[in-house]
């Protein structure tokens, strides 16, 4: 993507630096919840917020915090691929380079599931940041396949990139459209300096993506960018969709 915005500002360089009106920091109201939710395989915002306490209140790069080990996969010399059962809100490597992948809605305002849970968790900064991106046709800020990138705002991690992944039975062709969400989301990660980088399962939930194919494009589509990024994550909500991830890591990686 040569242009993209992130939060107000348009970059057509790979690099920027943020720069946000003061007033974002004080905008305040409640979000708006779209029945979109495409990764939470279930999960409803309420599931998210509930897990921001309690034992899941420390989770980081370091292991899960759901009970399910943390399995790691070496997809270069210099890159870790890690796959975890727990909540994508809680999750951050150092604050500072690190961001989560939100599976939004081509709004871009808020949706359910994940989507919902990191709107919520990030404060009404994103949704503002989020609604001074252009659209690029009426109610359209991210088509399908592309990524835009904001601050993290209240998040542990320091950005957030948002992604749209296909509709399974809708999109002529979700299989490319799935993977141009990853790549995209991973190619607007790298010019932007991230180190390191989480994203959900996107598309596999009403969204309907088959567990098996949408687990073989991500994972394949993370070992394209082995050299670009320290650790790569995938942050899973249920114990099937973490078997199958590790399922098909083990047979693409052969570990």
């Amino acid at each position: 993507m040569s242009k993209y915005w992130s939060g107000a500002f348009l970059f057509s360089s790979l690099r920027g630096i943020y720069s946000f009106p003061k007033t974002l920091s004080g905008v305040h109201g409640s979000l708006r919840f779209l029945p979109t939710d495409h990764c939470g395989v279930g999960a409803s915002p309420a599931w998210y917020s509930a897990r921001r306490v309690g034992r899941f209140a420390n989770m980081s790069s370091g292991g899960s915090s759901s009970g399910r080990a943390t399995v790691e996969f070496r997809i270069s010399e210099s890159s870790v691929l890690k796959i975890q059962k727990g909540d994508i809100t809680l999750w951050s490597v150092d604050g500072r380079s690190d961001a989560i992948v939100n599976p939004a809605n081509e709004r871009m305002l808020g949706g359910g599931g994940a989507d919902g849970a990191i709107h919520d968790a990030a404060g009404s900064e994103l949704k503002a940041a989020c609604y001074q991106v252009p659209e690029v046709r009426p109610g359209v800020r991210c088509p399908t396949g592309e990524a835009r990138i904001t601050p993290g705002f209240r998040l542990p991690a320091s950005h957030v990139i948002h992604t749209v992944g296909p509709i399974y039975g809708v999109d002529r062709n979700p299989r490319v459209s799935l993977s141009n969400a990853y790549r995209n989301s991973l190619l607007i990660a790298k010019n932007n300096d991230i180190r390191y980088i989480a994203f959900t399962a996107i598309s596999c939930g009403v969204f309907r993506y088959p567990y098996e194919e949408a687990a073989t494009v991500a994972i394949s589509t993370a070992i394209e960018f082995g050299r670009d990024f320290p650790e790569v994550h995938f942050v899973l909500f249920s114990d099937e969709v973490y078997d199958v991830w590790v399922r098909t890591a083990n047979e693409l990686l052969k570990k």
